[in-house]
């Protein structure tokens, strides 16, 4: 397939680049600064993103893989303000599969404020907890999710809880539209794969994912 993976450089993009070249896939990275990549390279900051050179990224391409997350406060924003110039840029260049890292505990249905499929103890003690070390980025994960909802392109989220740094291993737990019940952690290697694997799923179109071991 060709594939336009968005955030390269980052923890989970780098490692969604790698196993999408090991895999055979044709592969445009997208990144701030994309020095040293194993592919061809498109530099976009995403603070402020260029949309004609998205578009020209995305042409001819698959399907969209997005990691984009901040790496400091400076960037809170930056998730909303990515994908609104990723989903413009798709609807140029005609491309409509997207998928997307997200934030386990996001309310995934429309209307809710939050994620009806928690247990007690995600709703009032995990959840809190990652309002409040997410902070901002929180609130922005959850109107990226809005935006979503409004476009009517084929896209997927994956929510991911607390993201570890562990090997890959293939076994990992999924749920569609509510987290993964007791699932408290996934490593960022797996959440890559996630994202690769889930792209030719049409039964994932327009459905928030939730994964977790």
């Amino acid at each position: 397939m060709k594939l336009v993976l968005v955030a390269a450089t980052g923890r989970i993009g780098r490692l969604a680049l790698d196993q999408a070249v090991a895999a055979g896939h044709d592969v445009t990275a997208v990144a701030r600064r994309p020095d040293g990549l194993p592919v061809p390279v498109v530099a976009v900051d995403f603070t402020r993103p260029d949309l004609d050179a998205l578009a020209d990224a995305m042409a001819g391409a698959d399907a969209v893989v997005s990691a984009l997350g901040p790496r400091s406060r400076s960037e809170d924003g930056i998730v909303s303000t990515g994908t609104r110039a990723l989903t413009t840029a798709m609807a140029t260049a005609g491309v409509r599969r997207l998928v997307a890292v997200s934030v386990a505990g996001i309310a995934m249905r429309e209307g809710e404020d939050r994620d009806p499929g928690a247990g007690w103890f995600t709703r009032n003690v995990l959840g809190r907890l990652a309002q409040a070390r997410l902070g901002t980025h929180y609130a922005d994960i959850a109107t990226t999710h809005d935006l979503l909802r409004r476009n009517d392109l084929d896209w997927t989220t994956i929510g991911c809880p607390l993201l570890t740094d562990r090997p890959a291993t293939g076994d990992y737990r999924v749920a569609y539209d509510h987290p993964v019940r007791g699932g408290w952690r996934i490593s960022r290697a797996d959440a890559a794969a996630c994202l690769l694997a889930t792209i030719t799923r049409p039964d994932t179109f327009r459905r928030n994912l939730a994964i977790a071991h």
